[in-house]
């Protein structure tokens, strides 16, 4: 499908077609090469003049059959006519935004929904492009305008007789209540802008204990090199999984433990470093290793929010000295070599995960530059509601100006010239 907006989009389908099909109706058309006449597709073509249309600019639409050939036989054909140029990566919805179709949290959803690995991430992408975060914040921009005025009308207008005194009073229980609100919003510890990029899942442990064999096991494919030989992972590898419909990122890391060389030094630290930073961390062990107890690996265990996966159960035989940690809830025997074990494992995981994300459904926050801004907005209705009914009205108005700013720049409705290249160089070409 190749589409055309702007001014001139009339004019393509006037040249290449040869004439304009009625209104939102498809036409099925012959698409010729204006400087030769020679047919290069039969195609349906579409017309949707402006406003009334997904960028609000006049635009039309030309459904080819998908070969090679005809795709460049037709931009060919397009290119030929004066004022036409390929589109940017995010150019049609850049200009659905300047033109009042689109604010500027529903691009961003386009964007998530572009990219949308899960279900979760679809049902959140879709709930953003349909305006939950930018009606909503439409709405608490609205209601602090309308404190504002109440506060800037009692300092205009405060001689006159008919404006009541009691104005300040109703502006700061406004700004209470909407800063309880954000407040409420913004406590989910991030968890709904953790759903873009999936909760992040990092596989550590001592040298040779299978780490890169269970995270082949959990993928379902051959992701890591095994070897029976220590210290064959050196860096961090990721692999992203779609389990129970939630993203996760799997990392393998380098065995953690006192490395020889700067090489295998640095794979350790980047280890370590990925572990600390993980939401959950498998820390997997060699269950086969004779002479050990439980004590001595719980040492080894150096993250809080780690699970034990004692591996290689293959191995372990009658010696199946760790049978008393099986009943606890963080402990799993396995091995990640024949799958035994492996099914408890992830419905633990897919268990977890749900949890971690149940909350999110009807977040309204998805990205880091939401927070951001409605943090902004609500520190700044404390401030207000902090100077208080008696405090003085030009701070208050000044405060209340500030947070319906913040909020304005989060739906691009000002000053948001900075932050457009970044949202829309996301997109595709075409979109």
């Amino acid at each position: 499908m190749i589409r055309i907006s702007g001014p001139q989009a009339r004019l393509a389908l006037e040249r290449l077609i040869g004439r304009v099909p009625p209104p939102r109706q498809a036409a099925l058309a012959r698409v010729r090469d204006p400087s030769t006449g020679e047919v290069i597709d039969e195609a349906l073509a579409l017309w949707f003049p402006g406003p009334h249309s997904e960028t609000g600019e006049d635009m039309a639409e030309l459904q080819l059959h998908g070969g090679p050939a005809v795709i460049a036989a037709a931009f060919a054909a397009l290119a030929a006519i004066p004022g036409f140029r390929p589109a940017e990566p995010g150019e049609f919805t850049r200009r659905a935004f300047g033109n009042g179709k689109l604010d500027l949290t529903e691009a961003e959803g386009l964007a998530d929904l572009i990219a949308a690995e899960t279900p979760a991430q679809l049902r959140a992408a879709f709930r953003q492009l349909k305006g939950q975060i930018g009606d909503r914040a439409e709405m608490w921009r609205s209601q602090i305008i309308e404190a504002l005025a109440l506060v800037e009308a009692r300092i205009d207008f405060s001689d006159e007789a008919d404006v009541p005194e009691n104005l300040i009073a109703p502006a700061i229980l406004t700004a209470q209540h909407l800063h309880d609100e954000m407040a409420a919003v913004l406590a989910d510890n991030g968890r709904a802008e953790r759903l873009r990029d999936g909760l992040v899942v990092a596989i550590a442990g001592p040298p040779n204990a299978g780490k890169s064999t269970l995270l082949n096991r959990l993928a379902n494919r051959e992701v890591a090199i095994v070897s029976p030989h220590p210290g064959t992972t050196r860096d961090v590898i990721e692999v992203h999984l779609n389990l129970g419909g939630y993203p996760v990122t799997l990392l393998d890391t380098a065995g953690i433990h006192e490395g020889h060389g700067p090489v295998e030094q640095e794979g350790i630290r980047r280890a370590k470093a990925r572990a600390e930073a993980a939401d959950l961390v498998l820390w997997v062990t060699d269950g086969s290793a004779i002479g050990r107890t439980v004590d001595d690996i719980a040492e080894t265990l150096i993250l809080s929010n780690a699970w034990r996966i004692y591996n290689k159960l293959d191995l372990v035989g009658d010696k199946l000295w760790i049978s008393n940690e099986l009943g606890s809830a963080d402990s799993f025997i396995l091995s990640a070599l024949t799958g035994v074990g492996l099914d408890r494992l992830v419905a633990a995981l897919s268990a977890y995960v749900a949890d971690y994300f149940a909350a999110t459904e009807s977040s309204v926050i998805t990205r880091a530059r939401h927070r951001h801004a409605l943090g902004e907005t609500a520190a700044a209705l404390d401030r207000a509601v902090r100077l208080g009914p008696s405090g003085r009205e030009e701070l208050i108005a000044e405060e209340l100006r500030a947070a319906a700013n913040t909020l304005g720049r989060l739906t691009g409705r000002i000053d948001v010239e900075d932050v457009l290249d970044v949202i829309f160089r996301e997109f595709c070409i075409g979109k």
